[in-house]
C-alpha cells in the first residue's frame, strides 16, 4: 500500500524537491512491472527516466515505460525518443493510436476521446500510474499531490514531480546532461502532437485558440 501520509505530500514548494522525486518513484517501484511512466518525451521524462533507472540500477526492469504513437509527433519528438533509448538504454513500448484513415488533425478529433482510449490500453492490468504533472503547469494541475488514488480507473497516481517548477528541471537538465526536446529550446514549453501545439509558456500553447487545457487524460472520471 503506497504511504500516502508522506509530508512531503503537503510541503510547499519552498525546500528541496529532489526527494519528494525518489520518495514518490520509490513507492511507485514497489508495484514493478504493474507501475507503469507513459513518456512524452518532455523535459518532465528527462528528468523522470533518468531517476527512474538509478533507483533500479540501469535495468530498465523496475516499472514499464510506454508512450502514446498518434502518428503526428514532431519530428523533434521522435529525435528525442531514440535520444532518450540511447542514453537511458531501454525500449519504450509503443500503444499505437494511429489512424491512416483519419489522422490525427486537432483536438475534435484525437482528444479526448481516442487518447483517452490509447490511454486506457496503455494502463490496463496496471496498478500504478507515474506522470509528470507538476502543480506549476496551470490551474487544472495546481492541486496535485505526489501520490494520490485515481478512483475512476482503480489504480495508484504517482506524481514525483508535483512540486517541482521549470528552474528544478532545468537545472537538473543540465547538471546530469540528460537528453531533452529541442522544442523546449524554441518557445514550446508544452509539447504535444504536431497539429495542435505552439510556442507558448505553461500549457498555452496546447490547442492554442481554443479554451481547451487537457487532453482528457488527467481528468477525473
Amino acid at each position: 500500500m503506497p504511504q500516502v501520509d508522506s509530508p512531503m505530500a503537503h510541503a510547499s514548494t519552498h525546500f528541496d524537491p529532489a526527494p519528494s522525486l525518489t520518495h514518490t518513484l520509490r513507492e511507485a517501484a514497489r508495484h514493478g512491472e504493474r507501475a507503469v511512466l507513459l513518456c512524452s518525451f518532455q523535459k518532465e521524462e528527462s528528468v523522470l527516466l533518468d531517476e527512474l533507472l538509478r533507483l533500479d540500477q540501469g535495468t530498465g526492469r523496475a516499472v514499464r515505460i510506454l508512450t502514446i504513437d498518434t502518428g503526428v509527433l514532431f519530428e523533434e519528438t521522435m529525435k528525442t525518443w531514440r535520444a532518450f533509448e540511447e542514453r537511458f538504454g531501454v525500449q519504450i513500448e509503443v500503444v499505437d493510436a494511429r489512424s491512416p484513415e483519419e489522422p490525427w488533425s486537432g483536438p475534435e478529433h484525437c482528444c479526448s476521446v481516442a487518447k483517452v482510449a490509447a490511454l486506457q490500453r496503455s494502463l490496463a492490468g496496471a496498478e500504478g500510474w507515474i506522470t509528470g504533472i507538476r502543480r506549476e503547469q496551470g490551474p487544472t494541475r495546481a492541486n496535485t499531490e505526489l501520490i494520490e488514488r485515481d478512483e475512476a480507473r482503480g489504480l495508484w497516481k504517482y506524481n514525483p514531480l508535483a512540486h517541482w517548477t521549470d528552474k528544478d528541471l532545468w537545472r537538473r537538465i543540465h547538471e546530469r546532461d540528460l537528453p531533452y526536446n529541442p522544442l523546449h529550446d524554441q518557445g514550446y514549453e508544452s509539447i504535444g502532437c504536431a497539429p495542435c501545439t505552439q510556442p507558448g509558456s505553461g500549457r498555452e500553447g496546447r490547442w492554442a485558440g481554443t479554451d481547451k487545457t487537457e487532453c482528457g487524460l488527467h481528468v477525473d472520471g
